[in-house]
């Protein structure tokens, strides 16, 4: 089972990844956790060159390019063979953020992203993707309070991120039976439990 976790920055994607994980390990299934852009040695440098420095450094072009580079990369170097071992993957992120960040909000709109999805991809996708939910003004707020570089497409404002927010809801609508929203309200383990719901119904 191949399973991807998406939001807005701050939404504590890797937060509810980490409890997935023990939720699976817990009942004996190995687990592969990972995440976009990266997860291989190649996909972690272009991760770089996407997530620091100014925000207008690349256009929704570029960044949409070197995306799938990265991604190509990770899907054969990692979450194919791990799925080819019977594992579990879970992935901070994958192809519903380029149809949202690059599609979306940078304008391309998500046919092009999709042409490229297909050809890089031919199809391959996770089972299940869960889109954690939240307001843009406390995702951005929990996102300022944490350090580090990583900060390019926050920087890139309000505005952007809401319709990135906007985004994901569309993403899910068009596909409501394997793309599910969580609401990212709550305490952590109100959230977790509301994933557990979905995971549990889910019939991948």
């Amino acid at each position: 089972m191949f399973i991807a976790v998406e939001g807005v920055d701050g939404a504590g994607k890797g937060t509810q990844i980490s409890l997935l994980n023990k939720h699976f390990a817990d009942q004996g299934h190995v687990v592969v956790q990972t995440r976009e852009p990266g997860g291989t040695a190649g996909a972690e440098q272009i991760r770089a060159l996407l997530v620091e420095g100014a925000a207008g450094r690349w256009s929704a072009e570029t960044e949409l390019l070197l995306m799938y580079a990265a991604r190509q990369d990770h899907v054969e170097t990692l979450i194919k063979p791990a799925l080819m071992e019977g594992n579990i993957v879970l992935c901070d992120r994958f192809h519903g953020s380029s149809f949202v960040y690059q599609g979306v909000a940078g304008g391309l709109g998500m046919e092009r992203v999709q042409d490229l999805d297909d050809f890089v991809l031919g199809g391959f996708g996770p089972d299940l993707e869960l889109v954690i939910d939240l307001p843009v003004d406390v995702s951005l707020a929990r996102a300022s309070s944490r350090a580090g570089q990583e900060t390019r497409f926050e920087s890139k404002g309000v505005g952007f991120l809401d319709m990135v927010r906007r985004g994901f809801h569309d993403y899910v609508a068009r596909k409501p039976q394997r793309r599910h929203l969580i609401d990212g309200r709550g305490t952590v383990e109100d959230v977790h439990e509301r994933i557990l719901d979905v995971v549990r119904g889910a019939s991948c």
